[in-house]
């Protein structure tokens, strides 16, 4: 994993997303997905500009299959944002940088 990109798991989804007090971003992704590939530098760049004030994070859902059923995740690249533990925006695929940006601004101005 890149700098500033956080491994999350079935094991500490509780506390490292949903008991965290800053936003948190959950990339749920595969190793054999092409476009969870691609999507990937762009995740990586997220957690560099929001270093220390967002957790920016991937999560394997074929070791960790546990919360992305539990969240309906059935499709993948699906990245959801948290702020205080609870949903705030949910994107599948690869969107605008700026479609991850508008809404992690939000989270931390609101």
């Amino acid at each position: 994993m890149a700098e500033n990109v956080f491994e999350f798991t079935d094991a500490n989804f509780q506390k490292e997303v949903l008991e965290s007090e800053e936003p948190v971003v959950v990339d749920f992704w595969a190793p054999w997905c092409g476009p969870c590939k691609m999507l990937t530098p762009m995740i990586e760049e997220l957690a560099g500009d929001y270093a220390g004030r967002v957790r920016v994070g991937k999560m394997n859902i074929d070791q960790n299959p546990q919360i992305a059923t539990q969240l309906g995740v059935n499709a993948i690249p699906t990245v959801v944002v948290y702020k205080k533990g609870e949903i705030v925006d949910r994107v599948l695929g690869i969107p605008p940088k700026t479609r991850f940006t508008t809404t992690i601004d939000d989270c931390l101005n609101g």
